[in-house]
């Protein structure tokens, strides 16, 4: 309805003799504060100077020259001042969208944006041997939706996991194995243990020899290197067990180490492209002239580092996807480093480096405000909060009237659980430092993940109670059925914008807000036996489908019953 009032706009603007673009008329048109002024609102103010005109002259002449609308979408339209209102034929609208709604089902919302274009998604991305801490939840949960996001407007995603497989750490927990290990305990809980070793050697004593241990581990001698394969399949094995439980997918993990062999390629490039400078022996990429400092590509002992191998794994992923675009979803203390990569990207020829796109996000802070992965100085493993806050959600559920199977009660628990921790991030705008309270995302009421899930069980069960399939009939409209039904016209706009944003919160408020409109239609508009019974089914229906896309968009999972 929203692109059919644009091009009604933008027509008679035409006949004005002004050309105005969909984006230019979509940044006037609101939704008015109160349905007395109109289910949409065009304010006049910025053609002023193009009309020369006062904005209520203009809004008169847009109305004269629109002539005759069409009554089936339109009761009326109206100026008011220096707006022009538009009100919807609300029987035909609440037909229309129902039907699309329930029709249409896991398709309703989604755009043609993408035209199945390649966009790769890098999230995630936990370091080999050591456990999946709380520090890579943000990018997970994030950049999971990201990609769900941008799959659903049309792009053909690829869905990356790029490993921290190699680095001087490595050479600190083999040499650790090597001296200290058991492979009992290895064989028990392995990515754990590798902690363990790995905190054991950070040690002054025991430095030359992790340095030895990682010189050894490039230079391929066999026992480091049987080490360090045994070390990252153990470690991979855990943290897909654990993306298997929280619902991720990835197309395909990559790794750090994958690119040692292309190290000298990017170094001969960056000097035969004049962009390598020595400094203190060490080869530096000057970006001076910027503002973005100087970027190090090779080490005094002439080591590589990290930046190094993420110049060369953009260019062989180019090569391999030819991407459209490339986006890195790492946490804001890395937007510094991003300028940097995409600078010399640029500075090496590649006109591809434009659409590399860094997406940011703040920390997560304890409820004292402090950062939470460091708080008493420990580090915090996924696992374990995803255990304490799945054993909490059991409690709730048993307080909440009904039976339910031990089984169930198990699979109901973790899903409520990972909705919790999913939506109490999620629903904060990305770029903010957000509190992480278990105990309040699993609440059950007000703006949580459970009270969402809860919303879309309530509708399945109102829909389990009847076998009405008689075609729906609209007598009239309750004002609360008109909000609902105008709540789910919005959702293809709201996913448009968390597109043009990249921000999932976006999808997540309207998601409680549905919700919230929803109770409110429940608790005033009786469903079964009431004498438009098959058509407030039908809007529970597509209550429930709208709410299942949007969930899904954030990486969450519904259930029929709570």
């Amino acid at each position: 309805m929203k692109d059919l009032i644009i091009k009604i706009i933008k027509n008679a603007l035409k006949k004005s003799g002004v050309n105005l673009k969909n984006e230019e008329i979509e940044k006037f048109l609101k939704v008015p504060p109160s349905p007395e002024m109109g289910d949409y609102a065009f304010s006049c103010f910025f053609l002023t100077e193009k009309f020369k005109e006062d904005p209520h002259e203009i809004a008169l002449q847009i109305r004269k020259k629109i002539g005759n609308f069409p009554e089936t979408d339109f009761e009326d339209i109206q100026t008011a001042g220096p707006y022009l209102n538009f009100f919807f034929n609300r029987k035909n609208l609440a037909r229309k969208i129902v039907w699309e709604a329930i029709t249409q089902k896991k398709d309703y919302g989604k755009l043609k944006i993408g035209q199945r274009r390649k966009i790769l998604v890098e999230f995630s991305s936990p370091n080999i041997a050591k456990p999946f801490g709380i520090g890579h939840l943000r990018s997970t949960i994030i950049g999971n939706s990201i990609a769900n996001i941008f799959e659903f407007v049309g792009y053909k995603t690829i869905r990356m996991n790029y490993l921290g497989d190699w680095g001087t750490q490595f050479g600190k927990v083999i040499f650790a194995y090597d001296k200290f290990g058991n492979q009992k305990k290895l064989e028990k809980g392995p990515v754990k243990y590798l902690l363990e070793l790995y905190i054991k050697s950070n040690k002054k004593i025991y430095e030359e020899k992790a340095r030895e241990w990682f010189k050894k581990l490039e230079d391929k001698d066999r026992k480091a290197v049987i080490l360090w394969r045994a070390f990252r399949e153990l470690s991979l094995e855990e943290f897909q067990k654990l993306y298997k439980t929280l619902g991720i997918k990835f197309d395909f993990y990559d790794g750090e180490s994958n690119y040692n062999k292309e190290m000298k390629k990017v170094i001969f490039e960056l000097e035969e492209k004049k962009l390598l400078t020595k400094s203190k022996n060490a080869l530096i990429v000057d970006l001076e002239k910027y503002n973005l400092g100087v970027f190090l590509i090779q080490k005094t002992d002439g080591a590589t580092l990290y930046g190094t191998r993420d110049l060369a794994s953009a260019i062989f992923r180019y090569k391999k996807y030819k991407f459209d675009k490339m986006i890195y979803e790492v946490g804001q203390e890395q937007n510094f480093y991003f300028k940097q990569l995409f600078k010399i990207l640029e500075l090496m020829g590649y006109k591809w480096a434009k659409n590399c796109i860094h997406i940011n996000h703040g920390l997560y802070l304890d409820k004292d405000g402090k950062r939470f992965a460091t708080r008493k100085g420990k580090t915090v493993f996924m696992q374990d909060i995803l255990d304490k806050t799945t054993s909490l959600t059991k409690k709730e559920i048993k307080k909440r009237p009904g039976r339910i199977s031990k089984e169930n009660l198990e699979e109901c628990a973790l899903k409520v659980a990972i909705a919790a921790i999913f939506y109490g991030d999620l629903k904060n705008n990305r770029k903010n430092n957000i509190v992480f309270d278990i105990k309040k995302f699993i609440s059950f009421e007000g703006d949580t993940g459970p009270y969402l899930l809860y919303s879309y069980a309530r509708a399945s069960s109102i829909l389990k109670k009847t076998k009405n399939t008689d075609k729906f009939e609209i007598i009239d409209l309750d004002e609360k059925e008109i909000e609902l039904v105008k709540k789910l016209l919005e959702f293809k706009s709201v996913v448009l914008d968390a597109y043009k944003s990249l921000n999932p919160s976006v999808i997540a408020n309207y998601s409680f807000q549905l919700c919230k409109i929803f109770n409110e239609f429940y608790h005033v508009c009786p469903v079964i036996n009431s004498k438009q019974e098959a058509f407030r089914l039908a809007l529970v229906e597509a209550f429930r489908q709208v709410l299942k896309n949007a969930l899904g968009l954030l990486g969450i999972k519904t259930l029929e019953r709570m």
